[in-house]
């Protein structure tokens, strides 16, 4: 029988832990399969062999692993496939496969100009977008969220749209918050690329009224978490794993 197993990130915040759940209990009403489960790699329960075990007390003798990331990174390229592996040696007879993240994608793009039209501002002709990715040692993730911020300049035009991050790549918040004071640019739309509340929202919105210069407009916009464009990714990329499953085993 098929489950899916969804595999969030988790956080230190009960409240973006609940909005984690939410958002995937409200997806998994259009995937067709009879078992699906929630886990998280850190900082929430169930962790991700709990979740396994789960799937397969309900009589799961496939799993599709769905890892519930913007981007790729060590999260999606090591710790996912190391729980994997942890998890084939627990139940050898359980066939395991494992999805794409959200990664680039059309919707994506959509998504964050509908988080600047929530704001219900006039957007000027020179208006700015500034988007706040988590970070990451990875390479690929700075280029991906850069392909998505020209993907936004591009369909939207907006006259400049940059990108930083808030640990372990460059430029960081704080360094992108400085070079504002100094653009021609007065209003500035700022994106958080996260996907649920927790600790790094509420720093981003500490500093943002902290260190906002009087002559800008910084304006604020809400992460991604609860947006129709994401789940219907989300559910392409359930979706996409479930039909090459099947492919496979027609091969």
């Amino acid at each position: 029988m098929q489950a899916v197993l969804y595999v969030g990130h988790g956080s230190r915040i009960k409240a973006g832990v609940e909005e984690a759940i939410q958002f995937i209990k409200s997806s998994q009403a259009m995937i067709d399969v009879p078992i699906q489960e929630i886990c998280f790699l850190e900082l929430a329960a169930p962790s991700v062999d709990e979740g396994i075990t789960k799937c397969v007390e309900r009589g799961a003798t496939k799993i599709a692993i769905v890892p519930i990331l913007l981007l790729t990174a060590a999260h999606a390229n090591e710790d996912i496939p190391f729980e994997i592996e942890v998890g084939k040696i627990m139940y050898p007879d359980i066939e395991f496969t494992y999805g794409k993240t959200f990664g680039i994608h059309p919707k994506i793009v959509d998504s964050l100009y509908d988080r600047v039209v929530e704001q219900k501002v006039a957007i000027a002709e020179d208006a700015q977008v500034l988007i706040v990715g988590r970070g990451s040692s990875d390479p690929a993730v700075k280029h991906d969220l850069n392909e998505i911020a020209q993907l936004l300049a591009d369909k939207y035009a907006f006259n400049k749209v940059t990108v930083c991050f808030l640990y372990g790549a460059d430029p960081h918040f704080d360094e992108a918050l400085l070079q504002l004071q100094e653009a021609p640019q007065k209003q500035v739309f700022i994106i958080p690329y996260l996907l649920f509340t927790g600790i790094l929202m509420n720093g981003i919105e500490k500093k943002i009224v902290t260190q906002s210069p009087n002559d800008q407009q910084l304006i604020l916009c809400e992460n991604l978490g609860y947006h129709k464009y994401v789940q219907d990714v989300l559910v392409e990329r359930v979706n996409e794993l479930l039909e090459k499953e099947q492919i496979s085993q027609l091969i």
